[in-house]
């Protein structure tokens, strides 16, 4: 599962650098909320991979709602022609990579600890 770290930190580099060349408008409203979202889903990612085996389930979980919402707001900013088709392709290639990632991560977690 460090390979997932890994993606996080490099598709988070993408961000970056997409992030600073946002217009100002987009930047510090829409920009900045991706930022954050990116930022809690490496948290809980990290979180997760670190804890013990029964304590992953709620930090994959949130991980997972944040990355929707995350897809979300960066379809937002393609959708008003905010960042160009490129750019769009080249942060959300490796973000889906990172959700199917997290799926599994998910569903192995949880078949391995079922409620109880």
């Amino acid at each position: 599962m460090v390979d997932i770290l890994d993606k996080l930190k490099n598709a988070y580099i993408v961000w970056h650098n997409i992030h600073i060349i946002l217009p100002q408008i987009n930047r510090y409203t829409l920009g900045n909320r991706i930022d954050k979202l990116f930022i809690v889903i490496i948290e809980n990612s990290a979180t997760a991979f670190f804890s013990p085996k029964e304590e992953k389930v709620p930090y994959i979980s949130l991980a997972i709602r944040k990355m929707e919402t995350l897809k979300i707001l960066l379809l937002v900013l393609w959708e008003t022609k905010s960042i160009d088709n490129e750019k769009y392709i080249s942060i959300t290639t490796p973000l889906d990579e990172v959700g199917k990632i997290l799926g599994g991560w998910h569903n192995q977690t949880t078949k391995q600890n079922p409620m109880r």
